[in-house]
């Protein structure tokens, strides 16, 4: 028998009243705001960082992130970095022919993922304010691209109670602002106090908006250099996808590099994604190359492989 498939055919029956009683508080989101049409467990998209080297170098033009996605590498979803188009967030022209050429190509508009906005969590006031107000055009853009949310950082200063403090609040309101453009804030572990997944899930959990959640990456859990030692702290990746799973609303599939079997190095993909399927996420999985060996194009060709590895071992389980 297909668990897989019976999983699959349940979640699609169950609508928001099952699954809010069967989880509660705001693991329902899950299930609600990021599901892919096709009768797959998950399925794959390609983060715009992948391809970084080769967007700095002109090589590569943002307008022709949706073709290469999918014409090179197969791929149907896209989840855009807001540094390789900063300056054209209000630019309606420039983000219409975005959205024309990812539908000219049949590929969606996953996400955003947005830097260099201020620090929503910030200790000044009116610091943290502009923070906010900068990434209300973000979410303007993401609205008109048809993405379901806006990656953000949880940055902030101050003792570990206090970044919760301010993060939540930063967080909540956005989500505020968003929330009446019916698009998602999610928030990746990304260096700091958000790479401790115990502690962004407390952020998570303080803001308490449907669509206040997480992205997860696989990879993203160095906290910083311990100042006793003068060495890389780092968060347990598996502890922190388990305490971050519950919120997600997008997944980002990190990878560096592959052993002569076409496994990741440093994380157990399998294991990553039976947990995925495991916390009732089912949504768009983003590929995020940042490896040295392989060209960009050949570490997502590889990252690729081993998730739809995984895909059919998880199916067939």
């Amino acid at each position: 028998m297909n668990t897989g498939f019976n999983r699959r055919q349940f979640l699609a029956a169950s609508g928001a009243a099952a699954v809010i009683g069967a989880t509660g508080n705001l693991a329902q989101a899950n299930l609600l705001n990021n599901t892919p049409a096709k009768d797959e467990l998950f399925e794959i998209s390609l983060a715009q960082w992948s391809l970084h080297r080769t967007l700095r170098s002109g090589k590569l033009d943002n307008l022709d992130f949706a073709k290469t996605a999918k014409e090179e590498f197969g791929i149907s979803g896209i989840e855009y970095v807001n540094q390789f188009f900063k300056d054209k967030a209000v630019d309606e022209k420039y983000l219409g022919e975005m959205k024309k050429r990812a539908a000219d190509h049949g590929v969606e508009s996953v996400l955003i993922m947005i830097d260099g906005e201020g620090a929503l969590g910030d200790a000044n006031d009116a610091a943290r304010k502009k923070a906010i107000e900068n990434h209300h055009k973000w979410v303007s853009a993401a609205k008109f691209l048809g993405c379901h949310s806006i990656r953000v950082n949880a940055k902030s200063q101050g003792s570990y109670q206090d970044q919760v403090s301010l993060a939540a609040d930063g967080l909540g309101r956005l989500s505020q602002y968003a929330d009446k453009m019916g698009i998602n804030v999610i928030v990746e572990n990304h260096g700091g106090l958000s790479s401790n997944g115990q502690w962004l899930a407390q952020v998570i959990r303080k803001v308490n908006m449907d669509n206040c959640g997480t992205l997860p990456d696989f990879g993203n859990f160095r906290i910083g250099k311990n100042k006793k030692t003068g060495k890389q702290d780092w968060y347990d990746r598996y502890m922190g996808m388990s305490a971050l799973l519950p919120f997600a609303k997008a997944v980002s599939a990190k990878s560096h590099d592959f052993d002569a079997d076409g496994n990741e190095t440093a994380t157990d993909y399998l294991k990553v994604m039976q947990m995925v399927m495991d916390s009732g996420y089912h949504g768009w999985v983003g590929i995020e190359y940042e490896g040295g060996k392989l060209s960009e194009a050949d570490g997502i060709k590889a990252t690729k492989k081993l998730l739809e590895s995984c895909r059919q071992q998880l199916s067939e389980a």
